[in-house]
């Protein structure tokens, strides 16, 4: 039983995904780093380190059970999802980024970049990734 006040903990959906209410800013953020299960935490907290760095101005939402990351008026650039061996960096722009990232999408514009537990993570390769990003027009989700 949860105590008056008490924040329960966030349930995981499958493949380890949090589940985290829809909020804007960096607290729902943080929240569903904290909740990333096991090794995707580590990926969670040094992938918002490098955003944090390739673009400082950066805005960040929860939605879809997602950290999302886009610059005021240009709209969203970034997301990340955890599966069940891997977690998803989604470049919202990404056949524009050079190198493109590696993993293609249905959608046109979309790429992917796949970290799973043992892969050392090329922290300059994503930061130039997130320079860019940011610098296009992103996404208007919502």
């Amino acid at each position: 039983m949860i105590a008056k006040g008490e924040v329960p903990e966030p349930s995981l959906l499958s493949g380890g995904n949090p589940q985290i209410p829809r909020g804007d800013g960096d607290g729902p953020v943080q929240a569903y780093i904290a909740a990333m299960p096991g090794w995707k935490r580590a990926v969670g907290r040094a992938l918002d380190t490098c955003i944090e760095r390739g673009a400082p101005d950066a805005r960040k939402a929860v939605r879809w059970n997602s950290p999302f990351y886009g610059i005021e008026g240009r709209g969203w650039f970034l997301s990340f999802h955890c599966f069940t061996k891997y977690v998803k960096v989604t470049f919202l722009n990404g056949t524009a980024l050079r190198p493109v990232p590696p993993v293609a999408s249905k959608h046109e514009d979309v790429r992917y970049f796949h970290i799973h537990e043992h892969d050392e993570l090329e922290e300059d390769l994503l930061v130039r990734w997130i320079e860019q990003a940011a610098t296009l027009p992103g996404e208007d989700l919502f």
